[in-house]
């Protein structure tokens, strides 16, 4: 048993032909983890037939059948849960279409190893387009209070490189479950507000699979005036300037622009 769990949730739109590297770049890695799955919800038979051989097989430490959807956060709250019950170190999570790269886990934890007061370290993101030719390497900044400031106008960490430290859930708790799509905003600002202590890597730690659908959406008016909403909620609570409330406002806009303009912006200030 590795003292590093990772954990991974899909649901009925995800495929074999993206899960296979994401589960194969797990195995391969040069740190030795455990892998922790739930179906939320009813899942493509030709991915629940592999996952049944994963597990047999013994590739897959945990695997568990939710046949009802009840979302991406009370999903990876309750293999948040199994984890911690088995006394694990360290968890880090993954998303179920992005490939991690072969020492991301080393990586991690080393650093966790060698910085002991840190509860969470995420590190660099290299998007590439799934069906267009496409790449980018998004950084982010690397200590505390750089990432504190940051967190004003942005979340200061990828969720999807994400290395826990089991210190983190007993200081913050768990994913709030009262946004549909800002699960990591408002855990961060948990995070803020108990103390925890952050910290990115300089490296780029997963490939983030990007669709040219994912340029041409418009987010529609009720998800882009709740992300609004909570990151109203993260200016109050951890007490931002006036400046910050002006950049939401800006990002409202973005998110119910045009797809052009949107497409535009986001690779252009991205």
């Amino acid at each position: 048993m590795s003292n590093i769990a990772v954990v991974l949730s899909l649901y009925k739109n995800d495929k074999l032909s993206t899960l296979i590297p994401v589960l194969e770049s797990l195995y391969q890695q040069t740190k030795t983890v455990d892998i922790f799955v739930q179906q939320d919800g009813i899942i493509d038979k030709k991915v629940e037939k592999y996952l049944d051989e994963a597990f047999e097989k013994s590739k897959i430490a945990y695997l568990n059948k939710r046949t009802d959807n009840r979302g991406i956060a009370v999903s990876y709250n309750e293999l948040f849960t199994e984890v911690l019950r088995k006394e694990y170190t360290y968890i880090a999570r993954m998303d179920s279409d992005d490939i991690a790269i072969l020492n991301r886990i080393e990586l991690q934890y080393n650093f966790m190893e060698e910085y002991q007061s840190i509860d969470v370290v995420g590190g660099y993101i290299e998007e590439f387009g799934d069906d267009f030719e496409y790449s980018k390497i998004v950084k982010y900044p690397l200590f505390h209070d750089e990432m504190f400031h940051f967190f004003s106008k942005r979340v200061p960490l990828a969720n999807v490189t994400t290395f826990f430290r089991r210190s983190f859930f007993e200081k913050a708790g768990l994913y709030p479950t009262t946004s549909p799509t800002n699960e990591d905003t408002l855990l961060w600002l948990k995070g803020f507000s108990t103390g925890c202590q952050f910290a990115n890597i300089p490296e780029v730690l997963v490939k983030v699979r990007v669709s040219k659908a994912f340029f041409g959406r418009r987010s529609g008016i009720v998800k882009s005036w709740s992300d609004f909403k909570d990151r109203v909620k993260v200016i109050k609570t951890l007490g931002y300037n006036n400046s910050s409330y002006f950049y939401a406002l800006a990002l409202f806009m973005v998110n119910i622009a045009p797809a052009k303009i949107k497409k535009f912006l986001y690779l252009r200030f991205r």
